[in-house]
């Protein structure tokens, strides 16, 4: 199966067609994108079943150190997704790491005012003990609180 796999024309996942079964099921909400670094990070995502939208695969995030710049990533192919497909929210799940926060600042920034920028909530996972938790995940659960 692995011989057939090859990068999705439209979000640049895993597919063994033009289009992966995400692109092209009719039911996905073609409005909203989730912007996942590689593909193995949409399954996780999809085994929630509470994403009903796209996905667009960037091929890696933003490290000047590594040599990874902007024109290394699918940058240019997602900014063309949401001028052709009215997509009116990008839903940012880059990893929770100096270069995945880097590259969602980076797209937040371009495209901020063109579409609804979000991230995914980070903080305390289900069933953890406070005081176990380091700071900065502490921290993100704190900056992250909502009503009740």
């Amino acid at each position: 199966m692995a011989e057939k796999l090859r990068p999705c024309s439209r979000c640049h996942g895993f597919a063994e067609a033009e289009l992966c079964p995400i692109c092209a099921d009719p039911r996905r909400d073609p409005t909203v994108l989730c912007v996942v670094e590689e593909p193995g990070a949409i399954l996780p995502i999809e085994r929630t079943n509470e994403f009903r939208g796209g996905y667009h695969v960037l091929g890696g995030a933003l490290s000047p150190i590594d040599g990874v710049d902007p024109d290394d990533l699918t940058i240019d192919a997602l900014e063309r997704r949401i001028d052709a497909e009215g997509v009116t929210e990008v839903v940012l799940a880059t990893n929770p790491t100096m270069t995945g926060e880097a590259t969602a600042l980076y797209l937040a920034d371009l495209f901020r005012g063109r579409v609804r920028m979000t991230r995914l909530a980070s903080g305390l996972p289900v069933g953890a003990d406070l005081e176990h938790a380091d700071e900065l995940t502490l921290g993100r659960a704190l900056l992250g609180r909502r009503d009740l």
